[in-house]
């Protein structure tokens, strides 16, 4: 294990490319054990094959979060070798947008079933083993969309924020626990997902600064690990603003 983190493994959901990416080949340089999973063996293949000189170990496990099937096998494997990881970050999700005009609840439900229900298929084992031994640290993936509602991001914003909801109940629950939790809610980073946006994204920020950030935040004793730290206040300003200013102003920059 590397001098520079606490952690001798991980576990890191959506591990195949973008923010899940950046975080698991950081975490291999600083020498740790990571458990990479992604829906994509090729994905994970590639992984492995960049991190070979590196000084930690990249084990792939596929997953797919939303079959609970196989997130019990992931897990029974644990239970029958070296435990559940140090840290787990459950970054897995997808990025759907659409506007009312093109509203469909079969789209909703899938990012929900993804984003939303796919991160509490694996928080449930997870919480268990972690509260029976009464340590680890985890880290859930959510978004500063999460704030307020914002246009063709209803269904994503709402599956953000009800992480960040939960996270923050789960927090209040863990107080008297050695767990801990934290939630993480990146502004723009250039992704795949980030990619489908046809709008212009203010402080767009490359994955490898997010996950530099990222680790920073879990180092900390921050519950919110946000970033970019201009762009997160200005949204946080916008969240308590009324709603007849909160419209207006959303809106002229839509017509702008």
């Amino acid at each position: 294990m590397s001098n520079n983190s606490p952690w001798e493994s991980v576990w890191i959901t959506g591990a195949g490319r973008g923010i899940g990416k950046s975080l698991a080949l950081l975490c291999a340089q600083q020498g740790m054990t990571v458990y990479a999973s992604s829906r994509t063996a090729s994905e994970l293949d590639s992984l492995v094959q960049s991190c070979k000189n590196f000084s930690g170990v990249m084990i792939p496990l596929p997953l797919d979060i939303t079959d609970v099937e196989e997130i019990s096998k992931i897990m029974q494997r644990w239970d029958d070798s070296s435990g559940l990881p140090d840290l787990v970050i459950l970054n897995a999700g997808t990025h759907d947008p659409f506007a009312a005009d093109s509203f469909s609840a079969q789209r909703a439900k899938q990012l929900l079933d993804i984003n939303l229900q796919g991160t509490i298929n694996c928080l449930d084992p997870i919480l268990k083993r972690m509260l029976i031994r009464d340590s680890g640290q985890i880290a859930v993936m959510a978004s500063v969309a999460g704030y307020r509602g914002l246009p063709t991001a209803g269904i994503y914003g709402a599956s953000k924020a009800a992480l960040i909801n939960l996270c923050e109940a789960l927090k209040l629950d863990l107080l008297h626990t050695n767990l801990k939790l934290q939630v993480i809610n990146p502004g723009f980073v250039r992704t795949s997902l980030t990619d489908k946006n046809d709008f212009k994204m203010p402080a767009l920020i490359e994955s490898e600064e997010a996950a530099a950030r990222i680790m920073q935040g879990l180092l900390s004793k921050r519950f919110e690990i946000a970033f970019p730290r201009r762009f997160v206040c200005a949204l946080k300003l916008l969240r308590i603003l009324p709603y007849s200013w909160y419209f207006k102003l959303i809106g002229k920059n839509i017509s702008n």
